[in-house]
């Protein structure tokens, strides 16, 4: 049976604008197994604390994903609930340009975290809850009871990156985009990346240690929206910019024929006028396994204006 990447990747669907929203993630370690919907059905996790957590966590503005590291532990954790009182490593992450962070805690039960007011831990300023992170996460989608190529695509991943990068590589339980497994994100960055290969994943993270981006697999930076991202995105290629935090977007306009005019700001006084316009890529394919065929909308940018303050 044709799968929802082999589709995306013959058709050549761009991946640009594609990174899911949010300016902050909770990761919360969970061995196993992992459900669909991870946070809410998973086994191992006490009743409804998954569920509250993740409704507090989008209203604070995190993501929250459970993690879990890709070793032989992870490997059996499909069939093999974890002890309810292990200790769990948790991060905090905000990616907005000039105002990253990422923060480690660790408690002997999920629901302790349930005492902590996430609006208050939410950025730009950083907290003071845990212990700072210096070195950038990569984060692979592995969770096959959401879609079968996140496994089949993301373990090898992880297992490949994990030997270059021990303490930076974590598996993870959804980033969205599954037609573009392996995806991945690095925080606290907050981009995402498709279709990587081992080679690229590790050139992606070697990038996010220098303070860089690499464009190549690059699907957006998910503090912005996907007309944001793919605005970003456009500009790189303009200039050739690969330091994150050198862009940012601003003024957001809606046109009535359905696209959106961006602004886009360089820390150099740069300014570009951005205009992206959706469209539905056919033929029809899946943008899920499993799912019927569907048209699937892509961010498409061009820079029509460059100036300067």
């Amino acid at each position: 049976m044709e799968t929802c990447v082999f589709a995306s990747h013959e058709l050549a669907e761009p991946m640009a604008g594609t990174a899911p929203t949010t300016r902050g993630w909770l990761l919360i370690e969970h061995p196993g197994p992992w459900a669909a919907k991870a946070l809410v059905d998973s086994r191992g996790l006490a009743d409804g604390v998954g569920r509250e957590l993740e409704a507090r966590a989008a209203r604070a503005g995190f993501r929250a994903t459970l993690i879990r590291r890709p070793d032989e532990a992870g490997a059996r954790a499909e069939a093999e609930p974890v002890e309810p009182d292990a200790p769990r490593t948790v991060f905090l992450a905000w990616t907005e340009p000039g105002a990253t962070w990422l923060r480690r805690l660790c408690v002997s039960d999920v629901a302790e975290l349930l005492a902590h007011d996430l609006a208050a831990l939410a950025g730009p300023v950083e907290p003071s809850v845990g212990e700072a992170v210096a070195e950038p996460l990569m984060l692979v989608c592995t969770n096959g009871k959401r879609d079968r190529c996140c496994a089949v695509e993301g373990r090898p991943l992880a297992a490949a990156l994990a030997a270059r990068f021990p303490e930076a590589t974590w598996e993870a339980t959804h980033l969205g985009g599954h037609r573009f497994a392996p995806t991945a994100v690095v925080l606290p960055q907050g981009y995402l990346y498709g279709r990587l290969d081992p080679l690229a994943a590790g050139a992606v993270l070697t990038a996010a240690r220098r303070g860089e981006i690499a464009p190549e697999h690059c699907r957006g930076r998910a503090t912005w929206s996907r007309a944001g991202q793919a605005a970003e995105l456009a500009v790189r290629e303009e200039c050739g910019e690969r330091r994150a935090d050198a862009l940012s977007v601003h003024d957001e306009r809606a046109e009535d024929d359905g696209g959106w005019t961006v602004l886009v700001h360089h820390v150099d006084g740069r300014r570009w006028t951005v205009v992206v316009n959706p469209r539905e890529e056919a033929p029809a394919r899946p943008e899920s396994c499993g799912k019927g065929g569907a048209l699937p909308t892509s961010m498409r940018a061009r820079v029509a204006a460059t100036s300067r303050q």
